[in-house]
């Protein structure tokens, strides 16, 4: 008995040691909750509309997980993110600009905020915080100085991710599938690849990871480039699931970026943590307000309810990393 149970720790042990394993069981146990308040919290349809309502802030935390490993934070991705979704649409409806090419210069403009982040974080030696909140006023103004009408009228090509195919009698937004297959791949590259081991080295000690021959410079650059990309991508996938390209969107989907990324068992002090479960963080944002929602808890307490989940997360990481 003493071996099985020995055996049995281990096993336990090995599991704790997923990195993403509390966050899925503060996942688990609030789906559980929610699902005892009412009924309709586990249909089909309803948890279909929460992955749907988390797809864009998603897409955003992939990018901020991306920054947060290598200790860095981008308060600007909300803006980046409106920007780039109000360019599209813009040059689409307002000039006539071929749909696939106004998405192209969206992400283009959004990688060159990423890329002015990036060159004032490696080459002034900028703190991230100071540098993406200037780039995040810088966006709001361009957005106001652009327009402050909502864009109508966009073309089919769009709002294609916000359509639906069924998988029985459950309908599922193409966004969603983008956002799974956007967290794969990122998964993929931070576990698989030398440039995702590099990104990790580079946030535990920037300065062992230099002397060991890592461009920390281009690395850091890179990651503000793609994590853009990505926001701008997070863009489309706005103006898709709401129909319109809207200049007072992004305003707060920094907070809510940064909340799943630390929900998810991303460390603030970088080099730790796993992408997979910054998909679990927002969900279990997601869940929360939509089980709320279901609850008829008026939405001031839901944002309440998120800001404490913050705030006993960090303290979690704060003492984990002590």
């Amino acid at each position: 008995m003493t071996n099985q149970n020995k055996q049995m720790k281990d096993v336990m042990s090995q599991i704790m040691a997923i990195p993403a394993i509390g966050p899925l069981m503060a996942l688990l146990l609030a789906s559980i909750f929610f699902a005892t308040q009412t009924d309709r919290f586990l249909s089909g349809s309803n948890l279909s509309l929460v992955v749907q309502q988390v797809m864009v802030v998603g897409t955003l935390a992939i990018g901020q997980t991306l920054i947060i490993l290598t200790s860095g934070i981008d308060l600007s991705c909300g803006m980046v993110m409106a920007l780039s979704s109000i360019m599209m649409t813009s040059l689409a409806v307002d000039y006539g600009v071929n749909p696939f090419l106004a998405i192209i210069i969206g992400l283009v403009i959004s990688a060159l905020f990423g890329l002015l982040n990036g060159a004032l974080v490696t080459m002034i030696r900028l703190p991230p915080f100071i540098v993406t909140l200037g780039t995040y006023s810088i966006a709001f103004a361009v957005i106001r100085i652009y327009t402050t009408q909502t864009i109508t009228n966009l073309p089919d090509v769009m709002t294609f991710f916000g359509k639906t195919f069924t998988i029985g009698s459950t309908a599922i937004t193409y966004g969603s599938v983008l956002m799974v297959i956007l967290f794969l791949i990122a998964w993929f590259v931070l576990s698989s690849t030398a440039g995702g081991r590099y990104l990790y080295a580079v946030g535990d000690n920037p300065e062992a990871a230099r002397l060991a021959g890592i461009s920390t410079t281009r690395l850091l650059i890179s990651v503000y480039v793609i994590s853009a990309v990505l926001y701008g991508i997070a863009g489309l996938l706005l103006t898709a699931r709401t129909g319109v390209g809207d200049p007072q969107a992004g305003q707060n989907s920094n907070l809510e970026s940064i909340t799943a990324v630390v929900l998810g068992g991303t460390s603030l002090f970088g080099g730790r943590g796993n992408i997979m479960g910054t998909l679990v963080g927002a969900l279990i944002v997601g869940v929360f307000r939509n089980g709320l929602q279901l609850m008829g808890v008026e939405s001031i307490y839901q944002v309440l309810i998120t800001g404490i989940l913050v705030i006993v997360a960090v303290s979690i990481d704060q003492l984990s990393h002590r």
